[in-house]
Order: structure tokens, then sequence, then C-alpha cells
């Protein structure tokens, strides 16, 4: 599945509608863990809500009414991090005034989370496939170089 430049636009105009209802607060920052974004296949939907379930964005997602692959979920997670990951480069959500740290979440149909897209939070960072590729023979090496010079 592969996302229309149309499509990315909308997301990406969705979150940032998202980011704007918590800018503004006069200092009294929401409680919110996570920012939910469910998929709907067949219908071609984007629900955006918070912790409580009030929606914060909808938006018509054409290119999911059709879909001929086997895992959903996996699909929509594929095309919509890079989306989140660019805004959040861009500092789209910095803006926000919500208590750190929170994330943006992909939930299923029954809203049962399926993957934790972004965390937003000034000092930590969640470990992916990416940052661990590796890892196993720099450790490996680094533990050869430490035992051969003792």
């Amino acid at each position: 599945m592969k996302l229309s430049k149309a499509t990315i636009a909308r997301i990406e105009e969705a979150l940032t509608k998202v980011a704007a209802k918590y800018i503004g607060m006069d200092g009294k920052q929401p409680i919110v863990t996570d920012i939910h974004l469910q998929p709907k296949l067949g219908i071609g939907e984007l629900l955006i809500f918070d912790d409580e379930d009030r929606e914060l964005a909808h938006i018509a997602v054409p290119d999911w009414e059709i879909y001929e692959g086997d895992d959903f979920c996996a699909d929509v997670q594929d095309e919509i991090t890079p989306i989140l990951h660019k805004m959040h480069s861009e500092k789209a959500f910095d803006c926000m005034e919500i208590l750190k740290p929170f994330s943006f979440v992909l939930v299923d149909h029954e809203k049962e989370t399926y993957a934790d897209l972004l965390l937003i939070d000034d000092d930590t960072i969640l470990l992916n496939d990416s940052l661990l590729e590796g890892l196993d023979e720099e450790l490996d090496a680094f533990l050869k170089e430490l035992l051969e010079t003792n």
C-alpha cells in the first residue's frame, strides 16, 4: 500500500489541526498520555482521538477503501510512521502544551493498541530496529577488547 501525495497532505493537515488544539491552554496542561490514530478499513477513514475518546480529527482516506494486503495495521504503520517522524523533525508538535511524555499510537478497529508510532519526550528515545542494528557485533567487539586488555 502506498498513500497518494494528497492523502499524505490530508493526514499532515489533520495532525497539524490536532497539535493546534493543544496550543494556548493558559498554563493548563491537559493530562494526555496518548493520541490515538484509528484507521478504518473498507470505509477509508482515519480517526484521531485522545485518551478520553474525544475525537480530535476525522478525515477521509480513499486509499484505504480498497485494500488488498494481508496486514492492514502493519501497512498503515509503515505509511504513517514516516509522516509523524517528518513532522516531529520539523517541530510540528513542539507547540503542543501537553505533559510529556505522550505518544502517537496506532489502534485497531477495537481500539486496542497496535503500535507506538512516535513518543514525544525531551529526554527519551524509543529503540527501534534501525538503532539496534549491529549492536550485537559492537558489544561483542567491545567485550573482546575489554577482556584482552586485562
